[in-house]
């Protein structure tokens, strides 16, 4: 199970017990928010994509922000393609809804987009629709793995 490999995976920095597991979905920003009495913005989405070469690209933003296509594909080099729901359990073995930067295969890159630095603390998914843990940016950074911090979304909520 997805859930378990992270927290596996997050008790390397003795973080496995501050997953929060809700008896109710947190499968979408606006789910999660709910759940966890935080606005939308601090809920830390990941978005999973096509890279080149059989590799899959993760990207990492605030609630409140969507892909923006043509900062993507100056950054990337490459149209911004979302992976299906099987792919993303393929690719990532993590499903929608569940899908987060943490005990990922190799072959997944992951990228911090700058949107979160405006909070403290954000709340990314540990690998299933019902969880979530509070990280700072340096924990997200750390923990995530991640390869940079980018600006390639563009904020949707008013």
């Amino acid at each position: 199970m997805s859930i378990e490999r992270v927290r596996t995976y997050l008790s390397c920095w003795n973080r496995d017990k501050d997953i929060i597991e809700m008896d109710i979905s947190t499968a979408t920003v606006e789910l999660a928010a709910a759940a966890l009495g935080v606005i939308p913005a601090r809920i830390a989405k990941s978005i999973s994509l096509r890279g080149v070469d059989d590799r899959a690209i993760i990207v990492v933003t605030a609630g409140d922000m969507k892909l923006d296509n043509r900062k993507f594909k100056e950054y990337f080099y490459l149209k911004a393609r979302m992976l299906s729901h099987e792919e993303a359990l393929e690719y990532t073995g993590h499903a929608i809804g569940g899908v987060c930067p943490f005990a990922l295969p190799q072959n997944v890159d992951v990228y911090l987009d700058n949107s979160m630095k405006r909070f403290t603390t954000v709340f990314p998914a540990c690998g299933s629709g019902n969880s979530a843990i509070e990280l700072t940016m340096k924990e997200i950074e750390e923990y995530s793995q991640s390869k940079a911090w980018i600006d390639v979304c563009v904020c949707f909520i008013a």
